[in-house]
């Protein structure tokens, strides 16, 4: 019997910190408010968060064989992620990105590359996506995902009956080639808006979306970060506006919407309700520093939606 959802894809260690609007000089000290460390990408962030939203969820990454790696596993650990599928790169250092987030939420950021786009798609992943509900694949743009892999997985789970979504660690020049390959077995495909701009060649939302429907994803979500979403679910076209709230880290609000769309899904919710869920993990995700922010429970969500204000279309 099918169940949870299984992430697969990028994996790295978030260290966020705010605000910083300029660099001490020479080996100066400033003090600030916060600092935060947490699991993130594409995969391990929206596993996180979904984790955190009560859906049983697995993940299939790469760490490195060092400290911070084992401090990714942890995280996600005490989430109840189930890290069985989470593979130890030996000798490679863990992904990690160091966030330096400013006054005005923007967020300039130093990212070392690691073992974290090295995600596993070998056949006990390929297993895995069989027995799952749900399957969130967050590798398009991995050196080792495109041009195969990746395909086996999603053709195992549509196969057995799961909903396949996507979402992409970035437009690389390969990644148009593998949406060819994997939409057709992609329910929703769920790209920022600067993604789906650069991939579609257009600079229209509608158009955008009409060019990944045409590879063949089942609908398309594009996350439009403070204008909210814009939603294709076939000939049915909706923008959500998103919330009017003061944001503190955005780093991870893209991560947390699918997250929060495929637990609104898991709850028995129609695709567009399931979508303005998702609004609601993004705005309370943001309001906090790291993967997870002010995000409490599912309940929690829902009882900030009745209390936070959408911002006026336009």
């Amino acid at each position: 019997m099918s169940r949870g959802l299984l992430c697969i894809g990028l994996t790295t260690l978030d260290v966020a910190a705010r605000p910083i609007d300029a660099l001490p000089t020479g080996e100066g000290t400033r003090l600030i408010e916060g600092i935060a460390v947490a699991p993130a990408g594409t995969a391990a962030g929206a596993a996180m968060v979904a984790a955190r939203l009560g859906v049983a969820t697995q993940l299939a990454g790469s760490i490195g064989s060092d400290f911070m790696g084992r401090v990714v596993r942890l995280g996600l650990e005490e989430q109840g992620v189930d890290t069985s599928l989470l593979q130890v790169i030996e000798g490679s250092p863990t992904s990690a990105t160091v966030l330096t987030i400013d006054s005005g939420g923007r967020r300039p950021n130093f990212h070392a590359l690691g073992a974290g786009l090295f995600a596993p798609l070998g056949e006990p992943v390929i297993a895995a996506a069989t027995q799952a509900a749900y399957l969130h694949y967050g590798a398009i743009g991995g050196p080792a995902a495109d041009g195969g892999p990746g395909l086996a997985v999603l053709q195992a789970a549509k196969a057995a009956g799961a909903i396949v979504t996507c979402d992409l660690i970035s437009p690389q020049a390969t990644a148009l080639a593998e949406l060819e390959r994997l939409l057709p077995y992609t329910d929703y495909f769920m790209p920022s808006v600067s993604e789906a701009f650069a991939l579609s060649g257009t600079q229209d939302l509608s158009a955008a979306a009409n060019v990944f429907l045409g590879l063949g994803a089942g609908a398309v979500i594009i996350k439009n970060g403070g204008a909210g979403s814009y939603v294709a679910l076939g000939a049915e076209r909706t923008v959500l506006p998103a919330y009017d709230i003061t944001p503190v880290d955005t780093t991870s609000c893209g991560d947390s919407y699918c997250a929060g769309f495929i637990a609104g899904l898991s709850r028995g919710l129609a695709p567009l309700d399931a979508a303005r869920f998702a609004t609601a993990v993004a705005a309370l995700v943001a309001q906090g520093l790291a993967t997870l922010g002010r995000l409490d429970s599912y309940e929690g969500v829902l009882q900030a939606m009745r209390t936070m204000t959408l911002k006026e279309p336009g």
